[in-house]
Order: C-alpha cells, then sequence, then structure tokens
C-alpha cells in the first residue's frame, strides 16, 4: 500500500495497511464512497485508534463524543448516544465498519436512508413512534431567555405546532410513515426534531481536509 501520509514513517504505513487494507475494497463496496476515500477515512480513524495505546486497533466512545464535540459543535448527549446506537450496538467500541457507516450517512442524497437514520435517532424510546413527550424534549432545546412563562408557552406552541404536521393519522404518536409521507413531500423537514447531519460549512471542511471528492460533488450538484 502507497504511504497515504507522510506524518507517518514507512513502517507504520505497513502495520496500517496490515490492520486495515483488506477492508478498503469491502467497504468502498457497501458506501458510496471510493476506495481512495475509504483508505483516507481509516488513516484518520488508526489515528484516533492509536491514541489508546500501541495494540489498540479501534476507536473508543469518549473519542467519538469528542469528535462531535469538537469537529460538529454538537453537545446534545443524547443526539450522540442514538447517532452511536444507529451505527453500532458496541457498548464500548466505534469499529471501522461504524466509522465509515457514519460518513456514508452523512453524504448519500437517498432521502429514504436519511428518514431511516433521522428517525431512529428521535426515537429516543426505542418503540417505532415518537409521541408528544419526546417532541416536548426536543423543543425544550429550541428556545433560550430568561422569562420562563414565554418559554414555557413558545415550547407548548412548538409541540402542538409539530405534533399537527407529523401525526398524519391523528393518533397521538408520529410513526415512521407518518414521518416518511411529510419529508417526502419537503424533505428540508428531515431533521425537525434537531440537527443530526453536518452543515454545508462541515462537509466542505470534511472534503478538503480528507480529500473527499463525493463531497465536493455533492456540493457542486448542489
Amino acid at each position: 500500500m502507497d504511504n497515504l501520509d507522510s506524518t507517518i514513517d514507512t513502517m507504520e504505513n505497513s502495520r496500517f495497511g496490515a490492520i486495515y487494507g483488506g477492508l478498503i475494497k469491502d467497504l468502498a463496496i457497501s458506501s458510496n464512497m471510493t476506495p481512495m476515500e475509504v483508505n483516507c477515512l481509516l488513516m484518520i480513524y488508526y489515528k484516533f485508534a492509536k491514541v489508546n495505546g500501541p495494540g489498540a486497533k479501534q476507536m473508543v466512545k469518549k473519542q467519538f463524543y469528542q469528535l462531535y464535540l469538537v469537529l460538529f459543535n454538537v453537545a446534545n448527549v443524547q443526539i450522540i448516544e442514538r447517532t452511536l446506537l444507529a451505527i453500532t450496538k458496541d457498548t464500548k467500541f466505534v469499529s471501522p465498519q461504524a466509522w465509515i457507516s457514519l460518513f456514508n450517512l452523512y453524504i448519500t442524497k437517498d432521502i429514504n436512508v436519511r428518514m431511516r437514520f433521522a428517525f431512529d435517532v428521535y426515537d429516543t424510546k426505542g418503540t417505532g413512534v415518537i409521541d408528544r413527550e419526546q417532541v416536548g424534549v426536543a423543543c425544550d432545546k429550541f428556545f433560550y431567555g430568561e422569562d420562563e412563562d414565554e418559554l414555557n408557552e413558545l415550547k407548548a406552541d412548538m409541540t402542538e405546532f409539530i405534533m399537527k404536521k407529523f401525526d398524519i393519522d391523528k393518533d397521538g404518536v408520529i410513526s415512521f410513515e407518518d414521518y416518511s409521507s411529510v419529508v417526502s413531500q419537503q424533505p428540508i423537514l428531515v431533521e425537525f426534531l434537531g440537527w443530526l447531519f453536518p452543515s454545508r460549512n462541515d462537509k466542505d471542511l470534511m472534503a478538503h481536509c480528507i480529500n473527499f471528492d463525493t463531497i465536493l460533488n455533492v456540493m457542486d450538484n448542489s
């Protein structure tokens, strides 16, 4: 494998290839990325993993949290937890496969994939539906200020508006069918309960930092 990163020597590059080289082709096939893009992402992953010790081969969850806080400026622990749960069931580590799955979600233009991911993150109770309480909790984070009465009124109004908008069959909860019916007509509402996907600026930063041509092409065509 060619030396992809000038900050590591030939021996370390060989170690990287021995650990992750076999995954590159498989992950490129199963994702929307090129082998070079997968290679670049795995090199970053490798650097995260090696911080955990000489024999470490995987990223730990704490590093995943730090990545969100620093790169994406996301401090909502529940969103990070639910995102992790959507890409891996491991309670301690983030595997290379999960790492690639995350970025694959971030670059896909398939609205169905984006909707499934978003709904699973918002379904904090894991019941397959989103109830009024969950919507209310999400709305708590939409408003800030010192007038508590005004804030409570704004939150209540937003909760009511969202329930009316998304509870298509009026059964008191938002099912995936309700949600997808609305978002299919108005894709901008895919993140109706809070930020999940990187912003245009975040994608731009990622694209240039890791030679992510797929993201650049998506941005050029958007």
